[in-house]
């Protein structure tokens, strides 16, 4: 455990003094931030609106009253969520990448292993300072998020917001260390570490952005903006009722959407803030009964990701020379 615990500590240590990694965590954090700010802004400016609206009313001495918007702080996090699922995901590869390019290009990999280490401390240790490191910016990230809806959307945050924000922070660190732990055994695979890159990339091009992308293409609702379903003014009894004649359709399509980690990911983070509209406002039991397979679909590429970045980190598979 000392060996993994120093392991760590180093590697921590390199990231920090790494100018080019600390600039990709700064964009990523300006990104998602942003995107947040813009959106508590807009969400500001609704509710200011309509309390200008009730104060003209009241003034007039009129009688008649509007409906409160249907607002909700939580929804606003949505560009949020999908930076870190797409820009998110890119830069971890890149992390887990690097963390053991650097060692192959400094040749500091003999030096490493000339010392007693067990057969699995290299790579556990690489494994400990990713998943710190992810924890670590996560929770900055979601705590300035959360201040961001509390500060500027003046967003009316109860005690059950922030345990939906905690369980969306926590898919998302599960999320993002599995690719940096999936780069990081494609790097020690390849005896080229440019090899083990592309090989990454084009697994995060396929899983990220292609199966989603198809599968979104295929649900005839997102053929026009707004829902077909609701450009056609069709109430959801309807709806129901014409996807019923095309049950083998849809099945085909979500098997597609399902064989993406990423569409895992956002469908549980998107539940647990409410964004998809079928568990906004509803109680955790009834998200976890909708999102359990989402999750364990998550948690078997994580488990997957550690046990490649495990088994491909020992002396011999990782000590293999250039040809």
């Amino acid at each position: 455990m000392t060996e993994v615990l120093t392991l760590a500590h180093k590697e921590i240590t390199d990231l920090r003094r790494n100018r080019f990694m600390i600039m990709l965590f700064i964009f990523l954090a300006a990104a998602v931030v942003l995107s947040v700010v813009v959106a508590a802004a807009d969400f500001r400016l609704k509710i200011a609106d309509y309390n200008h609206y009730i104060d003209a009313l009241t003034a007039a001495g009129s009688a008649a009253t509007a409906p409160a918007p249907q607002l909700f702080p939580l929804q606003m996090l949505r560009g949020g969520i999908e930076y870190l699922e797409i820009i998110g995901s890119l830069f971890a590869v890149v992390l887990g990448y690097s963390i053991i390019s650097k060692e192959k290009g400094r040749g500091t990999l003999q030096l490493i292993f000339s010392r007693p280490l067990g057969r699995y401390a290299f790579a556990a240790g690489k494994i400990l300072s990713l998943t710190l490191l992810w924890t670590a910016t996560v929770t900055g990230l979601f705590l300035v998020m959360t201040a961001t809806l509390l500060i500027v959307g003046n967003a009316p945050l109860q005690g059950g917001d922030y345990l939906r924000l905690a369980l969306a922070a926590i898919h998302t660190i599960g999320y993002l260390i599995m690719w940096s732990l999936l780069a990081m055994a494609l790097a020690s695979l390849t005896r080229r570490t440019g090899t083990g890159l592309i090989l990454a990339l084009v697994l995060w091009l396929i899983v990220v952005l292609i199966i989603p992308q198809i599968g979104d293409t295929m649900d005839p609702d997102n053929q026009i903006p707004g829902g077909l379903f609701a450009s056609l003014q069709v109430d959801k009894s309807r709806e129901v009722a014409v996807m019923a004649h095309f049950t083998g359709y849809e099945t085909t399509r979500d098997l597609i959407e399902q064989t993406s980690v990423t569409k895992q990911y956002e469908r549980a983070a998107f539940a647990y803030l409410g964004i998809k509209n079928d568990y906004n406002q509803q109680p955790l039991e009834f998200i976890w009964a909708g999102t359990f397979n989402n999750t364990l679909w998550l948690l078997t590429g994580l488990f997957t990701s550690v046990s490649a970045a495990l088994l491909a980190g020992t002396p011999k598979i990782i000590l293999r020379k250039v040809p």
